[in-house]
């Protein structure tokens, strides 16, 4: 199988280096600047499981042709809308895999491409992109996930199974692969949002008060009951374990989206914690975390836009 990824950053070059490394058929489609490094230095993975330095094959947006049989989809939110023009050219006949955080992102593939096309996938990851173009691997995590949200679609999930098992990544094709990504959606909004409004990692939170283990867990629990009232209750397992490491005071665990927002950068507010106030808002489920993380959120967005 024929697999384009769109981007080279932390996520996409983390799982379409290791699976072009472990002779998967990927192409990367990026842009000129990230073509002319990875044509000069290779494709660097930087990681506490391996190092590898891959000769990646690399296409531009002006010269992209149909013919791939699967596009992993791995941008933030923000970038959504040019994601999908960089790989209009390439999607006939393609399945679509996002790996972006949250669910809103679905009805908009699916409006520009149709719901045949778009899978459902997560990752559990903590990667980076450093300056020079090395994918800087931060932990021992890596997970991948995708499914068929159409019966229609079992048939090529399992096909493509093999190609990206060749990553040696933990991967996982789910049925309930929707499930994952409500379970994914309320840890990160959960995580995100706190460690953003309190600017620190959890451990940093959680020993600073007596209080603050409790507006974790509140926070857990407005998130948790969207995705009760959606239909999708975290698993015990899944649950336990949000609940385990936001309120764990020697915690070091810290949500991309707060080092976005430490080094002036763009955030997913509101894909990631606005969207999940929205749909609290729509079911009438208590929503005070939610809405003080996003305030938060939306202030520093509106002071960057005027820095």
């Amino acid at each position: 199988m024929r697999i384009l990824v769109l981007g080279a950053g932390g996520i996409g070059g983390y799982y379409g280096g290791r699976a072009a490394a472990g002779g998967a058929d990927v192409t990367f489609l990026v842009r000129p600047k990230r073509a002319a490094q990875i044509a000069a230095r290779g494709l660097v993975i930087k990681s506490p499981l391996g190092d590898a330095t891959i000769a990646a094959k690399t296409v531009q947006a002006d010269t992209v042709k149909p013919g791939w049989d699967a596009i992993i989809l791995s941008c933030k939110a923000y970038d959504l809308d040019s994601a999908i023009e960089a790989i209009r050219p390439a999607a006939a006949g393609a399945k679509i895999i996002p790996q972006l955080n949250g669910m809103q992102h679905l009805d908009r593939l699916e409006a520009e491409f149709g719901a045949e096309a778009v899978l459902g996938g997560m990752t559990g990851i903590a990667v980076t992109l450093e300056a020079d173009g090395t994918v800087r691997h931060l932990n021992t995590m890596a997970t991948f996930g995708y499914g068929a949200r159409l019966p229609s679609q079992v048939a090529f999930c399992d096909a493509l199974q093999p190609h990206l098992a060749k990553g040696g990544f933990d991967l996982t094709n789910s049925p309930e692969i929707l499930q994952m990504m409500w379970e994914k959606w309320v840890f990160l909004c959960s995580i995100a949002g706190m460690n953003c409004l309190f600017r620190g990692n959890v451990g940093s939170i959680v020993s600073a008060s007596t209080e603050a283990a409790g507006l974790m867990l509140q926070m857990v629990d407005e998130c948790t009951a969207v995705a009760t009232a959606a239909g999708f209750k975290p698993r015990p397992p899944a649950d336990a374990r949000a609940r385990s490491q936001l309120s764990d005071p020697k915690g070091q665990w810290m949500a991309s989206m707060l080092r976005d927002l430490q080094k002036g950068g763009a955030v997913e507010a509101d894909h990631v914690v606005g969207d999940m106030l929205a749909r609290a808002k729509g079911f009438g489920t208590p929503h005070t975390m939610l809405a003080t993380a996003y305030t938060h959120l939306k202030v520093y967005e509106a002071s960057r836009a005027q820095s």
